[in-house]
């Protein structure tokens, strides 16, 4: 069954958190985040905020995942950054090609950006998805306060 990719809507909120918990919770994100947290972010997705948009990955029978992508600049590369923040597919629908479908929606959809995203290495499943789709592993460290 095909997989579309729409903007997160109020009626996804309860969807989305369940699956940010999950996410969460799990090896491939450093901090187990916040209830406050998830709720701010799915605010922001569904409000008017003009640095972070959410979506959700369905067919028709689920929803199947979702995703969060944030705005900004970069002046090393001298033009828009898009992060992909989240990407999450529920277990069962996992290996479909979803998470490649949205990195070509989202590129599709920036084009003239540059792309960013973090993953664990443990996550070998994901680091193949994202080397398969383009995204190279970048040599420097990242910090953060």
């Amino acid at each position: 069954m095909q997989s579309i990719i729409r903007g997160m809507e109020e009626k996804d909120r309860s969807y989305v958190i369940k699956m940010m918990r999950v996410f969460y919770a799990s090896p491939a994100v450093l901090s187990n985040g916040s209830e406050e947290i998830f709720e701010a972010d799915v605010d922001n997705c569904i409000g008017e905020c003009p640095y972070l948009e959410g979506y959700i990955f369905e067919n028709a029978e689920d929803i199947q995942g979702y995703a969060m992508v944030a705005k900004s600049f970069s002046t090393e590369f001298g033009k828009p950054c898009i992060w992909i923040e989240d990407i999450y597919i529920k277990d069962e629908y996992r290996g479909l090609g979803i998470g490649s479908l949205f990195l070509d929606y989202i590129e599709r959809k920036y084009p003239n950006s540059v792309f960013r995203l973090e993953v664990e290495a443990e996550n070998e499943r994901a680091v193949k998805v994202y080397n398969k789709c383009g995204y190279e592993i970048l040599s420097y460290m990242e910090m953060k306060k």
